[in-house]
């Protein structure tokens, strides 16, 4: 069995087209709190370096953080690229997720319903990455401003849109479900500067996020050019 750093060595092999060192020394702190792959990982870290070159206005925010891994990297990146100035808000029940619906399903068919339910029955949450202390443990690691970074617990439901900030430049959902998906699109979306990045990470993953993506862009009639990043995360730039 590969130790972890033969396993890194092994992804820097894999993706020879990635000449960074500091990105890998990045994901090397990153890798055990968070779920995404280095594909994924990539597009955040050069969507942190787009937004700060190109000047786009807004703040960072990510609805469903599991265990603060993607947040903890958007940081190291903001801090690398020179711009300690934005504020990253933190949505999460972090208290795993909620209850899904039927139509949360993801592509092999399975019911998240029917996980949510098995967790329950052995004791478990599904879908925790961490308490806000954990998660503030992991994302604190940076170095990045403190005062810059935001908390806000409970389902986005609840918590958006009251707690939103002005504007945005990155948008990250990953909350899975239809329900708050939709939600996040209704009311943070509008709020994404033009040339802002909007990262849906499980579009290709579970059939309520890619529904409520689809239903919204079809609603307001966006010109929004989806791109597939992995096998669940595509990503779009604002017009």
């Amino acid at each position: 069995m590969l130790d972890p750093e033969d396993k890194m060595q092994n992804i820097e092999k894999e993706y020879p087209e990635i000449d960074d060192e500091y990105f890998f020394k990045i994901v090397r702190i990153i890798s055990k709190h968070t779920l995404t792959d280095l594909p994924a990982q990539w597009a955040l870290y050069k969507a942190i370096e787009y937004i700060v070159r190109n000047k786009i206005p807004g703040d960072i925010v990510e609805c469903g953080v599991w265990n603060g891994g993607s947040i903890l990297l958007a940081a190291y990146a903001l801090i690398h690229f020179g711009d300690t100035s934005r504020r990253l808000y933190l949505y999460d029940t972090f208290e795993g997720m909620p209850k899904p619906d039927l139509v949360d399903v993801n592509y092999n068919g399975d019911l998240a319903l029917a996980a949510w339910h098995e967790f329950r029955c052995q004791g478990q949450i599904w879908g925790f990455g961490g308490t806000m202390a954990m998660v503030w443990d992991v994302v604190r690691i940076a170095g990045y401003p403190p005062e810059h970074i935001l908390f806000v617990k409970g389902m986005v439901e609840d918590t958006l849109p009251s707690t939103l900030p002005e504007c945005i430049s990155i948008l990250r959902l990953d909350t899975d479900l239809y329900s708050s998906t939709y939600h996040e699109f209704v009311h943070a979306y509008p709020i994404l500067s033009r040339g802002g990045i909007l990262i849906v990470d499980d579009y290709g993953s579970f059939m309520g996020s890619r529904k409520a993506t689809d239903q919204y862009i079809s609603e307001n009639a966006l010109p929004l050019f989806l791109t597939r990043i992995n096998h669940g995360a595509y990503l779009a730039v604002k017009l």
